[in-house]
């Protein structure tokens, strides 16, 4: 799968935050050192940032602006990385037609690497659009962008593709129906903390979690 099969799995925007969202007050619960998903609501006036980094060298972003959505992934070892050559280069037509009001996030320090968006895979929505759209880009019948493990767990979307991938992620078992209330927008509460992580520190993780802009209720 390549950046083109993936548009028509993205769900809808706020879907999408939605999940965003949840992922993070999940995997802040399950590891508030190191969670792997992270959502900042208001990282810039009105516009939020999830992110995702594996510790492996790949991460992905989106940035949820008034003007639309900007996703982007990285695949250290994939064919399209910027990495194939010196200096770096993006895949041809990766950002192509991405329009000017989401196109100022490619250029985010925060986003950046050294000065450069480190990206495999470019996709975007405007406000108002029915679609996702992404660039003119090519790519022969074995060659990779990432698209096909990167985004794999916010397309799914469900309880049960969260919980196996936390469950193999941090080698433990993980309450589905705390991951089901989560997922369905529920605040978080001392006892779902408890089902997720019997040793969590309530007080502490629920000052995390209201920056993402879920619910916590005492």
């Amino acid at each position: 799968m390549t950046v083109h099969e993936l548009l028509p799995l993205l769900p809808d925007p706020a879907v999408l935050a939605a999940r965003c969202r949840a992922f993070a007050v999940l995997d802040t619960v399950l590891d508030p050192t190191e969670p792997m998903h992270t959502y900042r609501a208001g990282w810039r006036e009105g516009v939020d940032l999830a992110w995702m980094d594996n510790g492996s060298g790949d991460n992905w972003g989106i940035v949820f602006d008034p003007a639309g959505v900007f996703l982007h992934g990285f695949d250290h070892e994939c064919d399209t990385t910027p990495w194939r050559e010196e200096p770096r280069a993006h895949w041809p037509g990766l950002l192509d037609g991405l329009p000017a009001p989401l196109a100022r996030y490619t250029t985010e320090p925060e986003i950046q690497f050294d000065g450069f968006l480190d990206a495999t895979v470019c996709a975007w929505r405007e406000k108002g659009t029915d679609a996702w759209r992404c660039g003119p880009v090519e790519l022969g019948p074995i060659e990779s962008d990432g698209a096909d493990w990167l985004f794999d767990l916010l397309t799914d979307g469900s309880p049960r593709a969260y919980a196996e991938f936390a469950e193999d992620y941090w080698e433990r078992p993980v309450d589905i129906e705390a991951v089901r209330a989560v997922m369905a927008g529920a605040a978080l509460t001392p006892d779902i903390t408890a089902a997720l992580s019997p040793t969590a520190d309530f007080a502490s993780i629920a000052s995390r979690v209201r920056a993402t802009g879920h619910p916590v209720r005492p």
